[in-house]
């Protein structure tokens, strides 16, 4: 298991947009697409290389005004992270 960047940042190979035929955001790669649910989208969104993932959980945190994110969103970020979506 390989360790999560400390800030994380989308990859250069992968563009997260909204795609408008699939009322869904979506991660595009020269080989295809991945569709997203609306938690991943939203991690990924504040993945920008600025923000820490404790910064990046405050924020939705405050944003959903949820508690208790923290391991969901590490949990997220492992499995982006091993798919090659975050550095």
């Amino acid at each position: 298991m390989s360790e999560i960047p400390e800030r994380p940042k989308l990859s250069r190979l992968f563009r997260l947009q909204w795609e408008e035929t699939q009322d869904n955001y979506v991660l595009l790669y020269p080989e295809g697409m991945v569709k997203l649910n609306t938690s991943a989208a939203e991690i990924l969104k504040r993945c920008n290389g600025e923000r820490d993932i404790a910064a990046i959980v405050n924020d939705l945190e405050i944003t959903f005004s949820a508690t208790g994110l923290q391991a969901d969103v590490e949990d997220f970020m492992q499995t982006a992270h091993e798919r090659g979506w975050i550095r």
